[in-house]
């Protein structure tokens, strides 16, 4: 009876579940496990990048990528499915910066992506996206870290791991995690915890990272103001972060 509604999106099981999206988290625990932290003064965002073969070229494996300016996120799952959520957030920055003339703040890409997400939890002939997202960025607000999971649901974290090492993973962040932690720590941190599940010697080229950020920036009129910034950390960078470890 259960396999009756297994390949049902649209309708609920006796016990209330919907089969479909629990089979979707499944596959994002099959994914390389992604971490991220929240620092006092930053986020800081990190995975696993795992090539299928030697063959392949490492720098065409993207895992973190930015959204806007400000906003950046990692996925643990289906490549596919996050592209095009990544797709669908830049095209919604964008469009919020054209009518605004100003980056889109945390809260609104993430309720944007997770609405998207929701929507192919009821709609037919669709299946739900098989990924979960962390969302960090830096807006008026300060420094924020959000999870989106298939069913479209979203929480903010302090801290928080996705994929399949997952509980170990959240287990070491428990133990060291602190709330007085600043982003140079918070990378040190993220780097322990993927290595915690890593197989084989961590390489900068094996992981990648970002980081939101204030930054100092100046005006079209001379003004110095600090804006929130996200980007991508370089392998040079991630090595020296690896040799301090």
């Amino acid at each position: 009876m259960g396999d009756r509604y297994s390949f049902s999106l649209t309708t609920f099981s006796p016990s209330g579940k919907l089969v479909q999206i629990e089979y979707a988290l499944a596959a994002v625990n099959k994914g390389v496990t992604s971490v991220g932290l929240k620092g006092t003064n930053g986020i800081v965002i990190a995975t696993e990048r795992k090539s299928h073969s030697p063959l392949l070229e490492d720098n065409s494996i993207e895992k973190v990528s930015i959204i806007c300016r400000n906003i950046g996120m990692v996925y643990s799952g289906m490549g596919p499915d996050a592209r095009i959520l990544l797709d669908k957030a830049r095209k919604s920055a964008q469009e919020y910066k054209r009518v605004y003339l100003e980056e889109p703040s945390v809260m609104i890409m993430v309720k944007e992506i997770a609405s998207i997400m929701q929507e192919f939890t009821q709609s037919g002939g669709v299946r739900p996206f098989g990924v979960s997202l962390l969302i960090a960025g830096f807006d008026d607000n300060g420094p924020s870290l959000y999870q989106v999971d298939p069913s479209g649901s979203y929480f903010a974290w302090k801290a928080s791991a996705i994929g399949k090492n997952m509980i170990n993973a959240k287990t070491f962040l428990e133990k060291r995690y602190s709330e007085t932690m600043e982003l140079e720590d918070a990378v040190h941190t993220a780097i322990l915890t993927l290595k915690e599940g890593y197989e084989g010697t961590m390489v900068e080229s094996g992981i990648e990272i970002g980081i939101a950020y204030l930054e100092n920036t100046t005006t079209k009129e001379g003004d110095k103001i600090q804006q929130g910034r996200f980007k991508k950390l370089s392998e040079p960078e991630i090595k020296d972060y690896l040799s301090n470890l």
